[in-house]
């Protein structure tokens, strides 16, 4: 009776938590499940050869994406998450940051690419239609991703899942309707329709996190640095991870080019079952570190077992379903099941070195952070370009291997680094407050010991 009684309480104190990932992770995986569909929707309709077009500007618009607010969004949630009372100027201090970086990134991106992609036989008509696509995918998706981390910095998820099930819906449906009724069959058709599907859900989330305050528009100076800190190794890992696509499609016929592109997208799917477990726990682990990593150790190690069992279990999942594929995104990518097969296994080590990075962020340690990110990315670029260049495609994969195992190694090293460090610093400053202590304390007893030698005098 009392093992049950013990069970039963530790499942009421985890029930809660269950009850939230369940909602966190299924709102991501119904988001991933309709990115999926609206992927094989646009590859069966568009074909190979168009379809590795918009998958080229895609990549280029991922990395651009990490650039665009320069990493606002994550002082927003470390910082809302402990004082909601700073959340207006947080608020304020990202819409000016992604209105200026976004713009910047729009034009310069738009003279870029129209070197590179053709999609219109006017050069005025192609510069409109890829700038048109860079304010899609860069501002206002990242104005959207915004609302959904406003959303978890009041710890609202159910309002974030919304967000995320909504706007990956919204783009379902506008796949479907311009490609399976309208006839959508090329990149600059779908341009169109893309853009007002973004406007569409922008205009919803604004609506949504209009009652939680207005934006006090200024820079909060002091998040500036923290925040490039934390978007540059998400700029270097998306160039790294891009760098083999670029150099694919100089090497290697449009359908891998496509077939590889689609399973890239299967692996980031794969891994929003990891982020789901991060979107969740990083508002209180940025409590839980706000005194010092060493603070939240045992926090990792829940986080380290949760994560780590969910990740083999969405390898697996993929590996097992991945005969399916052609049937959804058509029999011409030949080279899908491969290298989906190829690359389900990446999701493991890719989370176990997010465990510590995450944490690390939380804890403000945004240097340290982007250290190992950015070594990583910087490294792991040039070796993914080199072994794609030297055997397309086996060199990818086997570098994509090699780096991410690399990349657990340093960011678990780091993390205890950084725990001994802010354990050392907890102990120096409590030292002098000790000595402090123990002087008072013979004070007070040397006081004690005159007041009754006076009264035995008396």
């Amino acid at each position: 009776m009392m093992i049950l009684a013990l069970a039963r309480v530790r499942f009421q104190s985890i029930f809660p938590l269950l009850i939230a990932y369940s909602m966190s992770g299924g709102s991501l995986v119904v988001s991933s499940a309709a990115q999926l569909l609206t992927f094989a929707i646009l590859a069966k309709t568009l074909g190979a050869n168009e379809f590795s077009l918009f998958v080229g500007i895609m990549a280029v618009s991922s990395i651009a994406i990490h650039l665009c607010g320069l990493g606002g969004a994550e002082s927003l949630v470390r910082r809302v998450a402990r004082d909601l009372q700073i959340y207006p100027a947080l608020l304020g201090h990202n819409i000016i940051l992604i209105i200026a970086s976004g713009s910047v990134l729009v034009i310069g991106g738009s003279v870029a690419l129209n070197f590179f992609f053709t999609l219109a036989d006017s050069v005025g008509t192609n510069l409109a239609i890829i700038a048109v696509m860079m304010v899609t995918n860069v501002v206002l998706t990242r104005f959207i991703l915004l609302t959904e981390q406003i959303f978890i910095a009041h710890s609202d998820f159910i309002s974030a899942n919304k967000v995320v099930v909504g706007y990956a819906m919204t783009r379902t449906a506008a796949a479907a309707l311009g490609c399976l009724v309208f006839g959508v069959s090329s990149v600059a058709e779908w341009a169109a329709w893309q853009f007002v599907a973004h406007v569409v859900v922008l205009l919803a989330c604004i609506r949504a996190i209009r009652p939680l305050g207005k934006p006090e528009f200024r820079i909060v100076r002091e998040e500036v640095p923290l925040g490039l800190y934390f978007s540059v190794p998400f700029i270097l890992r998306a160039v790294r991870q891009n760098a083999d696509l670029l150099v694919l499609s100089l090497m290697t016929s449009a359908e891998i080019v496509a077939s590889y592109g689609i399973a890239r997208r299967m692996l980031e799917s794969s891994y929003l079952a990891v982020e789901a477990v991060h979107r969740l726990v990083y508002p209180g682990s940025a409590r839980a570190a706000k005194s010092g990593l060493h603070n939240a150790i045992q926090r990792v190690r829940k986080i380290l077992l949760a994560v780590s069992s969910i990740s083999v279990a969405a390898a697996v999942t993929v590996f097992v379903c991945a005969p399916i594929l052609p049937y959804l995104f058509g029999a011409e990518y030949v080279s899908l099941v491969t290298f989906v097969r190829y690359l389900c296994w990446l999701v493991v080590p890719i989370a176990l070195w997010s465990i510590p990075m995450e944490a690390v962020g939380a804890s403000g340690h945004q240097s340290a952070r982007a250290l190992v990110m950015g070594v990583g990315s910087v490294a792991g670029a040039a070796i993914a370009a080199c072994a794609t260049w030297y055997a397309p495609p086996t060199g990818t994969f086997v570098s994509f291997y090699f780096i991410e195992i690399a990349m657990v190694i340093a960011a678990w090293s780091m993390f205890f680094r950084l725990v001994r460090n802010d354990r050392r610093a907890e102990d120096l400053r409590q030292q002098p407050q000790e000595g402090a202590r123990s002087e008072d304390d013979t004070r007070n007893h040397a006081e004690k010991r005159e007041m009754e030698l006076d009264r035995k005098i008396r």
